[in-house]
């Protein structure tokens, strides 16, 4: 498949917690990481948010916290990999979607981990850049590019919403406009 399919894909934030956050040059990652998770509840994507070791990083941050549903499966974990807890896999398979849209933070550690094994079990995977970060650029852009050379297809925020929506008579359109203006 060559693009997004509302119908055939999941979201996974990866550890946009306090204490990685407060690590970050900038919050970029928290604003769009915010932006996906609220056109996913629109949009009715299942979404999945991990939590690396939230007793000593935090929990996820209020900004994206606070636009959780109940439907919104968060994830304590503790391996790099989220693929790598027990559970985890048995869990996105459950969603029967092939589409995985991921970001989130450290891009070189967590998510580049999780990506290479998200691709592993045949997963199409779109990294969404702007909604994954580093502490540092050089880290991020490792990071980055190694998901690209492993097969992922590398996306921004709006770029993903609009490839969900596919026309502007989709009957959530002016709704998740809204979100990037």
């Amino acid at each position: 498949m060559n693009t997004l399919d509302e119908n055939n894909c999941l979201l996974l934030l990866i550890d946009v917690q306090e204490k990685l956050v407060a690590m970050l040059e900038k919050n970029t990652v928290v604003r769009k990481s915010n932006t996906l998770l609220q056109a996913a509840n629109i949009l009715g994507i299942p979404t999945i948010i991990t939590e690396q070791y939230p007793q000593g990083l935090g929990k996820t941050v209020d900004f994206v916290a606070e636009h959780i549903k109940d439907n919104t499966l968060v994830f304590e974990k503790t391996a790099f990999s989220a693929l790598k807890d027990e559970g985890f896999l048995d869990k996105i398979k459950s969603y029967g979607k092939k589409q995985i849209i991921i970001g989130g933070i450290e891009a070189h550690i967590c998510v580049h981990q999780t990506v290479a094994d998200l691709l592993e079990n045949g997963f199409e995977v779109y990294v969404v850049k702007d909604a994954c970060a580093s502490r540092k650029k050089d880290d991020f852009k490792s990071g980055i590019k190694l998901m690209e050379q492993n097969g992922a297809k590398i996306s921004a925020t709006e770029a993903v919403l609009f490839e969900l929506l596919k026309t502007s008579k989709h009957p959530h359109f002016k709704e998740v406009q809204m979100l990037i203006k």
